[in-house]
């Protein structure tokens, strides 16, 4: 028997494995109920009792090297199978590239924090909206053009259930369901219905801003747009309000800011005036804060909004809107260093 056993530890010691099922027919072969060791033990009975003490050291022996045999191939195995896992074979060669983020994503974090820094949160709302918090809500009259087929997509033909066409109805939702102060800055994506061009698309991205408070007023309004403006293109940036018309705020104005490429000496991109055009703003019309729950002659506030697609135009010289959407690499590539 201590031949058996001697040459059965030398087959233990040479085992190999390249596959779980390999190894598992291993064990069974010599640590299995019916295997070569289990077989061994069985016939110990018949060892004369002045050899079992070695017999059953040497036993004893070929199944804890067996035993540890086994733990190390599966080991090996396990090793193997997670370094393989690892690595994706459908990956591009190494090193890869990093990616980078979206010019609009930058420019929208970037209004967001200087908001930020004014006191404003970040608020958000649904894309599918109805008429009560596009419109109604916002002092538009029932046969006011925006409402036109031609400029809003509807939902399933119905009147009231539409794409939203400014981030506006956000603020209505936070008036709605909170008093006074509010803060808050609404990013988001908005549609219309216009033809896709260089300048145009039936879906682009605004930020706009609403603060309601006691004693809010228009100087609060400049103050807030003049810290825009210098900290988002230059501490040399000047900022002009020129008169508008918005039914949700009175009075209403439009901001230029001297053109950040000449100067404000005069250049093509500003036509010549050196001033461009970036947002509308204005006090919140009374109407709205009421149809909002909000008590006009305790509470005023001022709104802006800008399309984020306009801002980085300024930023970064986009002269084809339709580039943000097309996911061209190349063009993304060029905002590596903006991240």
């Amino acid at each position: 028997m201590l031949d058996k056993i001697k040459s059965l530890l030398e087959e233990v010691e040479k085992m190999e494995a390249h596959r779980a099922d390999e190894l598992e027919a291993l064990r069974i072969k010599y640590l299995g109920k019916k295997g070569e060791i289990a077989a061994l033990m069985n016939d110990f009975r018949q060892v004369p009792a002045d050899q079992k003490r070695e017999v059953g050291m040497r036993l004893n022996e070929l199944k804890e090297a067996a035993q540890q045999k086994i733990n190390e191939i599966r080991a090996n195995l396990e090793e193997g199978a997670t370094a393989n896992d690892a690595i994706d074979l459908t990956r591009t060669p190494y090193p890869i590239e990093l990616g980078t983020r979206h010019p609009l994503s930058i420019v929208e974090k970037e209004i967001c924090d200087i908001f930020g820094r004014l006191g404003f949160s970040v608020a958000q709302g649904p894309e599918v909206e109805d008429d009560w918090h596009v419109f109604s809500s916002l002092n538009f009259a029932e046969d006011h053009p925006a409402r036109d087929m031609q400029d809003t997509f509807f939902i399933q033909h119905s009147p009231d259930i539409l794409l939203r066409t400014h981030t506006s109805s956000v603020q209505t939702r936070v008036m709605e369901r909170q008093q006074p102060p509010i803060r808050i800055i609404c990013p988001g994506r908005v549609y219309r219905n216009e033809a896709i061009s260089y300048r145009a698309h039936c879906f682009f991205h605004q930020v706009e801003g609403l603060y309601v408070d006691k004693n809010v007023s228009f100087a609060d309004l400049k103050q807030a747009l003049l810290f825009f403006a210098k900290e988002m293109f230059s501490a040399d940036t000047k900022i002009r309000l020129r008169p508008s018309y918005f039914p949700f705020t009175e009075p209403s104005a439009e901001m230029d800011i001297s053109c950040n490429i000449c100067g404000g000496k005069g250049c093509p991109f500003c036509k010549g005036t050196g001033w461009v055009e970036i947002l509308g703003c204005g006090m919140v019309d009374p109407a709205v804060l009421e149809n909002c729950g909000i008590d006009s002659n305790i509470y005023s506030g001022y709104a802006l909004g800008m399309g984020i697609e306009r801002i980085t135009n300024l930023k970064y010289q986009v002269k084809d809107l339709r580039m943000f959407s097309e996911n061209d690499i190349r063009f993304l590539e060029e905002f590596k260093s903006a991240n």
